[in-house]
């Protein structure tokens, strides 16, 4: 795990090699094990490399095959990189490291853009073609691993985290209006390739672009499952669909040990990090560490759910850690987590994973974590009310049980510049939703949920609070095989008991009952959710800023009236509405965007 910058000139000018040095300076806390920078031609890349495999300084980034010609920058972890070695030693190839980097230079060299097609694992990477002037990036399929995009005319840029954009200068920082309306309707969400500011985009998931040096390019989609009932499943039955859902979990769970370093878990207590302890445990994995946080209480709403961590970790043996973060400490401890966002996020998660980060990367450098579990196998209690509808009812229902608010309702928050003039987030889930290849109402909106609000939303939060502190965070529940295997699974097995009902069955063969039969719980954080003292002072300074009054994004009635109650504004699925607003102004000035 790592992070990755680089520039690319079309214009016959030298890459900037000074700004590829800033980017990869502001990547530092991604990659604190080594710093490396390359130039030749019209490109330049940087990396900055945390060791998990191979850590000798052999496998130092960025890497060349100076034999074709080829230079790498990878983030992320190749799964089955051993395999794989195995398979380009048959065909001809030599090694000269153990590490996964090089296994991924020697499948381009092998198969060219189809190698991403042989990798297991989360990667972001650019490949360059010396001879041609060349430059491929990829991404893996559920986007685990980010790859942000900045174009000026002339040249492009593109770096691990949208700060390390910011930071080699030059990005139009206007925000997007599409982007915000995407990001007010879906709790903060927005997906590829916009983010909210107008200079700056993003690779999509499962995306191979080539960038050819007069810089045309062009992308192509490698990998989307069908969301349809198959063939070669239809005489499974539930307990079949069990083991077979087991079995693939197993195997996303033994991949992800892979490694050099010891291997931790984030526990919650939850059944989807429980059954991850119990299928390591199952792997023969003693002195297992896991790890949980837990916040005061406010309001008379509970802040952990430490009996349930502490049962799991009695049951199988696990050397566990506790971290509790009284109130007081929230509001100082949301500028790290704010200042470690490559987007604004509004979930409350994102402080107890930035917190919690900060304990486990004291003690281990790679952790397994749940995250993915709810939206591949129908864990959230809205999804019932998805399913109840016809196929092509769906994006309407989604929109009605989903969205924070309707279109109508951003007239009277956003200014009008900021407004567009229709509703791109209605029309981008009538477009997702509409494609072929998903079966049931249920099985549109988990494809949507899966690959778009996934990917922007809880998997991108666990990366950048992570990675801040060096941490590499692994999700077996996005293993993009058991992604499949779920995809085709009836929808009444996963809304069954409540939701994620399959998960459940296979689960109570490995964990006692009362873990996978407890009530669905989440991190917590009171503080934030009723704007406890501290945190709503903080918010209050954010608006009184120079800064925010001088931005023109919200109507200034709009954010008085939510001052005035700062826990009476909910938006549709009960979020915060203060919170959803104050979190973009406070991440905007915490990124020094005017």
């Amino acid at each position: 795990m790592c992070g990755l910058s680089g520039e690319v000139r079309f214009d016959g000018e030298r890459p900037d090699l000074a700004a590829v040095a800033r980017m990869t300076d502001r990547l530092a806390a991604r990659g604190p094990d080594g710093r490396g920078l390359w130039s030749a031609g019209a490109v330049a890349l940087g990396h900055r490399r945390l060791k998990i495999i191979d850590l000798s300084d052999r496998a130092a980034q960025p890497m060349t095959d100076a034999e074709v010609g080829l230079t790498c920058v990878f983030n992320g972890c190749v799964y089955n990189y051993r395999e794989l070695a195995e398979e380009l030693r048959r065909r001809g190839h030599r090694f000269e490291t153990t590490s996964d980097t090089e296994v991924v230079l020697r499948a381009y060299r092998q198969w060219g853009t189809g190698f991403v097609r042989h990798l297991v694992g989360m990667f972001a990477v650019a490949l360059v073609e010396h001879t041609t002037g060349r430059v491929v990036l990829a991404r893996d399929r559920l986007g685990i691993k980010p790859l942000y995009l900045a174009a000026r005319p002339g040249r492009l840029r593109f770096a691990s985290t949208l700060p390390a954009l910011l930071a080699a200068g030059g990005v139009d920082t206007s925000l997007d209006p599409v982007a915000l309306h995407h990001y007010m309707s879906w709790q903060s969400t927005v997906p590829a390739p916009r983010t909210v500011l107008a200079g700056v985009r993003k690779l999509p998931p499962a995306t191979v672009r080539v960038v050819e040096p007069d810089g045309t390019q062009h992308d192509h989609l490698y990998w989307q499952p069908s969301y349809t009932r198959r063939a070669e499943f239809a005489d499974m039955g539930a307990e079949d669909w069990r083991d077979a859902v087991l079995g693939a979990l197993r195997t996303a769970v033994r991949r992800r040990m892979v490694g050099d370093v010891p291997v931790g878990v984030l526990l919650s207590g939850g059944l989807d990090s429980s059954l991850i302890v119990a299928l390591l445990a199952g792997e023969g994995q003693t002195g297992l560490r896991t790890f949980s946080v837990g916040f005061e209480s406010e309001a008379g709403e509970e802040g952990d759910e430490f009996p349930y961590s502490n049962r799991v970790a009695r049951s199988f043996d696990t050397d566990h850690h506790q971290l509790i973060v009284p109130s007081d400490r929230v509001s100082t401890a949301l500028d790290g987590a704010v200042a470690a966002m490559s987007e604004p996020m509004t979930s409350h998660d994102a402080v107890a994973f930035h917190l919690l980060s900060e304990q486990v990367s004291k003690e281990v450098s790679v952790v397994q974590s749940g995250q993915g579990a709810d939206e591949v196998f129908a864990g959230y209690h809205w999804y019932p009310a998805m399913a109840d509808v016809p196929r092509e009812a769906e994006p309407d229902r989604y929109a009605e049980v989903y969205f924070d608010r309707p279109h109508a309702e951003l007239a009277r928050i956003l200014q009008p510049d900021m407004l567009p003039r229709f509703d791109p987030s209605t029309e981008y889930v009538r477009t997702h939703m509409s494609a072929p290849g998903a079966e049931t109402a249920l099985d549109a909106a988990l494809r949507t949920e899966t690959h778009v609000m996934l990917v922007d939303d809880p998997v991108k939060r666990v990366d950048n609070m992570t990675m801040d502190w060096g941490l590499e965070a692994r999700e077996p529940f996005l293993d993009h095989e058991l992604v499949e295997l779920a995809a085709a699974c009836p929808p009444e097995l996963k809304l069954a008991q409540g939701g994620k009902g399959v998960l459940k069955d296979a689960a109570r063969t490995l964990l006692p009952r009362d873990v996978v039969d407890r009530p669905k719980g989440y991190f917590p954080v009171p503080a934030i959710r009723h704007m406890a003292g501290p945190v709503r002072q903080r918010v209050r300074d954010v608006f009184a800023a120079p800064a925010a009054r001088g931005r023109g994004v919200f109507r200034d009635e709009y954010i008085a009236s939510l001052l005035e109650a700062p826990d009476g504004h909910r938006t549709n699925r009960g979020a915060n509405a203060l919170w959803q607003v104050a979190l973009l102004e406070t991440w905007l000035q915490t990124h020094g965007i005017h």
